[in-house]
């Protein structure tokens, strides 16, 4: 597989604005055909949504889905639903009719946690069912680090894993889970290869002053390589052995092919950063100036 081929074409700003570099808000239905038809001439294959993603799945139906791979989420299910294998079955029957799809490539749980709680039975016996019933070829989990998967597949070995992975963020690698997901076949998909722009964008790290460490020895570390940023976080994302799928998000065409463009080899070296900060990594937790 070429290295372009292992991007998965993510959607959120399809449906609504997303990342901390977004300025112009979501991205156009037309802009957002145009990038799936340059996506797919490029020989990219696989869409990532969710059903919290706004209008996401719906501008996806609009445009076609036949020949791709769709990945969704399904979110928290409420506290108070009685009955979660039919909760769950309706909202992903719903979500395949926005898509237009008769099947699904998987269907991720957005807040895995639920698991581990006292009715995480009852939500594991639905996704088992889903794909049992033909509604998704593969079930699996979205988490935020490497610490939550030793509880959660314990519970299940899940078809897929989607995890965030950078040249900021090596803990999958470091870890050891990588290889221990590959090794058990699992299907590994990683995101936040840019960490929502953040690691392109010199006016976004300054909005995180508290890590002007971090920024210093990125800035550094690029003028010693000669590469720009998005280079450096593509090819590092991209050339991950373990990785089935990278999910990367555009919000343009041309972003697009800043990316399919780049030379994927791998990387001379890499940076060596400071001891990381968890809040850093997780923009659920950032404290934005």
């Amino acid at each position: 597989m070429s290295a372009i081929r292992k991007i998965a074409l993510g959607s959120a700003q399809f449906g609504m604005p997303y990342g901390i570099t977004n300025h112009a808000g979501q991205v156009p239905a037309p802009e957002a055909h145009a990038l799936l038809n340059q996506a797919r001439h490029w020989g990219v294959d696989t869409v990532d949504t969710a059903i919290a993603y706004g209008n996401s799945e719906s501008v996806l139906g609009a445009h076609g889905m036949q020949d791709w791979q769709v990945v969704s989420k399904l979110p928290a299910f409420p506290d108070d639903c009685d009955d979660v294998g039919t909760w769950a079955w309706e909202q992903v029957m719903c979500s395949m009719a926005r898509l237009k799809v008769n099947e699904l490539h998987a269907i991720l749980l957005h807040r895995p946690a639920q698991l581990l709680e006292e009715r995480g039975i009852d939500l594991l016996h639905a996704l088992r069912m889903i794909r049992h019933g033909g509604l998704a070829r593969k079930i699996g989990i979205s988490v935020y680090s490497p610490d939550e998967l030793l509880d959660l597949m314990a519970i299940y070995p899940f078809d897929i894993v989607q995890i965030p992975c950078s040249i900021l963020d090596r803990r999958l690698e470091e870890s050891g889970w990588a290889e221990r997901l590959s090794k058990a076949g699992v299907e590994i998909h990683t995101r936040s290869a840019f960490l929502q722009g953040l690691l392109l964008s010199p006016q976004a790290q300054q909005r995180l002053p508290q890590f002007e460490n971090v920024w210093h020895t990125w800035k550094a570390w690029l003028a010693h390589t000669g590469l720009t940023a998005l280079q450096a976080c593509a090819r590092y994302a991209l050339n991950q052995p373990a990785t089935s799928k990278v999910v990367l998000g555009f919000d343009s065409v041309r972003q697009f092919l800043d990316v399919a463009e780049v030379d994927a080899s791998p990387l001379p070296d890499l940076p060596h950063w400071p001891t990381l900060d968890p809040h850093l990594v997780n923009p659920a937790q950032w404290k934005l100036a």
